[in-house]
């Protein structure tokens, strides 16, 4: 018996298939969880992120695979978002940070917050607007989502050496700026 693809799973369920969701969930959850959790160590939130991302999948956002690409990096997409979405709605009170510092053991904020807080309120925000469509979409894979340089070539349909290229160009003009 052929085992389904990721694909053929995601076409299933956005068809309404239960069984098939329930199968795409258990082979794709532990990792994401994980995967998040490196970048965030607030574990009650990158559960709820992981939920929200899956409730999506299965009220309706299957349907929006194009089946042009690898589903997992398309999953880690759509989750690392949520998270970043979830983290700015969160620093209000900064509950981040202080549990960063708290897991640290000290007051200093991370690069990803320092990152981050510059991207909300400070000249990278400008910086990357800036930036040719091309280089900061590869800078939104790489740095803020946290891709690999093979999955966002996956995710941005391009080779992994015109990533690289793009992602150094992209740095050498935020340096110039931002200096």
């Amino acid at each position: 018996m052929r085992v389904p693809s990721d694909a053929d799973l995601l076409a299933l369920a956005a068809a309404g298939d239960r069984a098939a969701f329930e199968v795409f969930y258990r082979r794709h959850a532990v990792w994401l969880t994980l995967r998040l959790r490196y970048r965030c160590a607030d574990e009650s939130l990158v559960d709820d992120v992981v939920q929200e991302t899956f409730l999506d999948l299965w009220h309706g956002g299957a349907a929006r695979y194009r089946d042009e690409g690898d589903v997992a990096g398309w999953l880690w997409r759509i989750g690392s978002r949520r998270l970043i979405d979830a983290l700015r709605r969160n620093s209000s009170g900064h509950r981040l940070g202080r549990l960063l510092a708290r897991l640290r053991g000290r007051d200093e904020p991370s690069a990803e917050e320092q990152v981050l807080h510059g991207v909300e309120h400070g000249d990278l925000a400008g910086a990357l607007a800036r930036l040719s469509p091309e280089l900061r979409a590869v800078v939104q894979a790489t740095v803020l989502d946290g891709l690999t340089t093979a999955e966002a070539a996956v995710l941005l349909g391009i080779p992994p050496g015109t990533v690289k290229t793009r992602a150094m160009r992209a740095r050498r003009q935020l340096r110039q700026e931002l200096a």
